[in-house]
């Protein structure tokens, strides 16, 4: 199948850099290169582009503007702005309608990355009705208690940026829009961020405020399918499955960015379940049944009603977004990381183990019901991990459920001592 990208730019001699840089791709993709915004919705009202790439200050139609125009008339289109522009306004103005932020100017090899990998993400899912569903968000929908929370912290006189950071790290939504936004080209850094904590810390409190409070790109989640228990459990589930991909990771002496990743591929392996429960209710909620009900497995559940399942539906938002991929891949493989392409120890391997190590402990009808990869982690040098891994997982969730116990009062011989396995300051995943 032919894959077409539109490049949108006022300056002449801007498109004809474009064209000479990316001459070596011309027999991989067919490329058009249009001076005007009125002439790119021309463009594309005759033939399909599957990514739009645009100036953001041009005459007449900003940039801005008509990638609000794309998302709505073609929202299946991958939208991304190549703009010279880095004020805190025009990124803010850009978080809607875009999904990735290129600055100028932009090197070859990064601009032909990033086209590349939107090309591979677009693969995840062949539904061009999930494709323009799943296009069109401009965020995840939040825990409400978790919003309300960080929207009171900002509000504040002194806001406290640590806990601000430790609240948005708790939730997949505001995790996920954080990191897109701080791995924009727009903050010019050296490498991907995948920690929210970092991501916080970097965009600052200003940023923060305006995201949250101004431009209203996060929502709370809202559905009639789930119940508040299971919506519960998700965010539970999910926080605790990046607890463990972390200590799993840190056990296994990773660097601290795969740590990173791998926590936060645990943190948004169900993000999936959230996007269709709240986009797509009617058809989710036969998954619903079909899982609880009749027993059947989440993916071959969502394979039969929707042709995809959760995981890819995640991956493809996700990874069109920009985030780092391994944390896409994480999610896209966290069912059967041998399917996925890495080799060996990887987020998908981390938050493929802990999310069924997190059911082991605490069961739920939500759960996946996918078996752990044994002979995927036999082939990867990881066989016996499990066992190890398993351990550690245990120990973790009986600090955590102590540290959540109430005090225990003291008796007629004074106070209870504590024991050498006793929980301390420091314990919690």
């Amino acid at each position: 199948m032919t894959k077409r990208i539109l490049f949108v730019d006022d300056e002449p001699m801007v498109l004809s850099g474009l064209q000479r840089s990316l001459r070596a791709m011309g027999q991989e993709w067919e490329m058009a290169f249009v001076t005007s915004g009125s002439e790119a919705l021309q463009r594309m009202a005759q033939q399909p582009f599957d990514i739009i790439v645009t100036d953001m200050r041009m005459p007449g139609m900003s940039g801005t503007e008509l990638l609000e125009e794309v998302k709505h008339r073609f929202p299946q289109c991958f939208r991304m702005v190549l703009s010279g522009q880095a004020d805190q306004e025009s990124i803010l103005k850009a978080v809607d309608p875009a999904h990735q932020y290129l600055a100028k100017p932009c090197d070859t090899n990064e601009l032909r990355k990033r086209l590349t990998w939107a090309f591979s993400v677009r693969s995840l899912l062949d539904s061009e009705e999930l494709q323009a569903v799943v296009s069109s968000l401009q965020a995840l929908p939040s825990l409400p208690s978790l919003y309300l929370e960080v929207t009171r912290e900002l509000e504040c006189n002194e806001p406290s940026i640590t806990r601000i950071a430790r609240l948005i790290s708790e939730d997949m939504a505001m995790t996920a829009k954080m990191l897109q936004l701080v791995n924009s080209a727009f903050f010019g850094l050296r490498s991907q961020v995948s920690s929210p904590m970092q991501a916080v810390q970097l965009l600052g409190l200003d940023t923060l405020r305006a995201l949250v409070l101004s431009t209203h790109v996060f929502d709370q989640f809202r559905t009639e399918i789930l119940s508040e228990a299971e919506v519960s459990y998700l965010w539970t589930h999910s926080m605790a499955s990046a607890s463990f991909a972390k200590h799993i990771a840190e056990s296994e002496k990773v660097s601290r960015r795969m740590v990173d990743d791998c926590f936060t591929a645990g943190l948004l392996h169900d993000s999936g379940k959230l996007i269709l429960a709240s986009v797509l209710s009617d058809k989710y909620a036969r998954v619903l049944q079909l899982v609880r009900r009749e027993g059947r497995d989440f993916p071959a559940a969502e394979k039969e009603v929707l042709g995809c399942n959760h995981a890819e539906v995640a991956a493809y938002l996700l990874g069109s977004w920009g985030l780092p991929e391994a944390v896409v891949e994480g999610v896209a493989w966290h069912h059967h990381p041998a399917a996925g392409p890495a080799i060996g120890f990887s987020p998908a391997v981390a938050a493929h183990a802990a999310t069924h190590l997190h059911h082991e402990q605490h069961p739920f009808w939500l759960f996946d019901h996918t078996a752990m990869d044994l002979g995927f982690l036999e082939q990867s040098g990881l066989s016996g991990r499990e066992e190890r891994w398993r351990k550690l997982v245990r120990e973790l969730d009986a600090a955590t459920t102590r540290k959540q116990e109430p005090a225990k009062p003291a008796t007629q011989d004074g106070p209870i001592q504590t024991g050498p396995d006793s929980p301390r300051k420091g314990d919690a995943p």
